[in-house]
């Protein structure tokens, strides 16, 4: 929360620094301005946002022309609702709209009036001429654009360097949304136990992040069981059973700025093979993560990462995503990316205040479980910071723990009980002796 006694996010200087940080980059392109449609980069620019419903309709659109302010042209009234709450827009939030995703008949010419919005705009400010980049645009606009004399190119690269250092006021809302998963693994950890299906574990991370006033549960991937290998990103109704491999992947947005966490349990328990498999993933992602400073390149970082022939995959295009690093901030996938697929011939140098994930992937022995990991830093001037700190260092076993004649039933055990049994019990040797009779006997 704001408050009056500490100063803590500014947002002010939030919505300044972000602008800054786009003028800038904007300015040292080829470009004369950028028009954006993905409402991320809207956000960045104009410090608005409106219902999560609109993130993959392109209705929304915002144009900065270079050395200016931005203007936007938003949803109905929510133009007017800006004008009355966001001061730092004032007049330059006016009512706009592309083509419905096409649902819109072409003879109504929505795709011609988004155009020419934006031709006016570029005649008064003498930047006809110059090219206009563009982040994501249906072909309809595009083709509008163009035939109004506007050469597009691609905008998203310069918004992708503007959004790739991190300001500090980003970082502290970052941390804030990591901080929100912690509780909602701890909450995830103290509910799981064998007949809790994914979609339900899903509803109890949810449900902990919407109460601590996350806006936007964008995803939880639940993966459990048999379907842990190869690791199929989505979640299911499969119920947990003793022994299971679990792991989530959450990512929400609080304010806007996101995170990308992945955590692995086991249910009741945790077999030899998995307990190996979890070792290996967290090592692979601390050699990686001790690697990250200033001046540090992808590549470097990378290279600790296994090659996908080495986890069971033809190429890395196969493994792609189970061996990643990938930018965090408004969106889940920013600069920079960090994947032997590109980044050991296209390196990026790792610069101070970037906040990204690393994350690891590896199979069991077994052939049907697996361990993933994932852990979000800031890069500081001589490493990185872990925002992500729900305890990951070694497997978790979640549930009830068991009790036997013996005492406490091991975390680390085979799921098959019978493949357990050490050959010391009355039962398991006399079970031994009496085949070596038969076999005397027969022979």
């Amino acid at each position: 929360m704001a408050v009056d006694w500490e100063e803590r996010v500014n947002f002010d200087r939030l919505r300044s620094a972000r602008l800054e940080r786009a003028g800038a980059e904007l300015a040292q392109s080829e470009l004369g301005a950028l028009l954006c449609f993905d409402m991320n980069n809207i956000r960045y620019l104009t410090a608005t946002q409106i219902g999560t419903w609109a993130f993959d309709k392109l209705i929304r659109f915002a144009l900065l022309p270079r050395g200016d302010q931005p203007i936007l042209w938003d949803f109905g009234s929510a133009a007017r609702h800006h004008q009355l709450y966001c001061p730092w827009l004032g007049d330059r939030s006016r009512a706009g709209l592309s083509t419905f995703r096409g649902s819109i008949a072409p003879e109504a010419g929505r795709p011609q009036d988004v155009a020419q919005k934006i031709k006016v705009e570029l005649e008064q400010r003498g930047l006809l001429g110059e090219p206009l980049g563009v982040d994501i645009v249906e072909p309809p606009v595009l083709f509008a654009l163009q035939d109004a004399g506007i050469k597009v190119l691609d905008g998203q690269q310069v918004m992708q360097r503007a959004r790739m250092i991190k300001t500090e006021d980003e970082i502290t809302l970052l941390n804030q949304s990591c901080a929100m998963v912690d509780a909602a693994y701890d909450e995830l950890y103290g509910t799981m136990k064998p007949g809790i299906r994914e979609n339900e574990c899903v509803a109890v991370v949810a449900n902990s992040l919407y109460n601590q006033g996350s806006e936007f549960v964008e995803g939880v991937n639940a993966i459990s069981g048999e379907r842990c290998s190869p690791h199929p990103h989505n979640f299911s109704d499969r119920a947990l059973r003793p022994g299971d491999p679990a792991y989530f992947d959450v990512l929400h947005s609080f304010n806007g700025y996101r995170t990308c966490y992945y955590r692995t349990f086991a249910i009741g328990s945790a077999s030899p093979a998995l307990v190996d498999a979890y070792k290996r993933c967290r090592d692979y992602l601390d050699q990686a993560i001790a690697l990250v400073k200033p001046g540090v390149t992808t590549a470097e970082v990378t290279s600790v990462f296994p090659k996908a022939e080495e986890f069971g995959f033809a190429d890395e295009e196969a493994a792609f995503a189970l061996q990643l690093g990938h930018g965090v901030g408004l969106s889940i996938w920013e600069k920079p990316v960090f994947s032997r697929l590109v980044s050991m011939d296209h390196p990026e140098v790792i610069q101070e205040n970037m906040v990204f994930a690393l994350e690891t992937f590896w199979p069991a022995s077994d052939g049907w479980s697996a361990a993933r990991i994932e852990e979000q830093m800031v890069v500081t001037k001589d490493g990185a910071e872990i925002i992500t700190r729900f305890p990951a260092e070694e497997l978790l076993v979640a549930g009830r723990r068991y009790r036997t004649a013996g005492g406490s039933l091991p975390t680390t055990r085979e799921t098959q009980s019978n493949l357990n049994a050490d050959g010391r019990s009355r039962v398991v040797q006399s079970a031994r002796h009496e085949a070596s009779k038969v076999k005397t006997d027969r022979s």
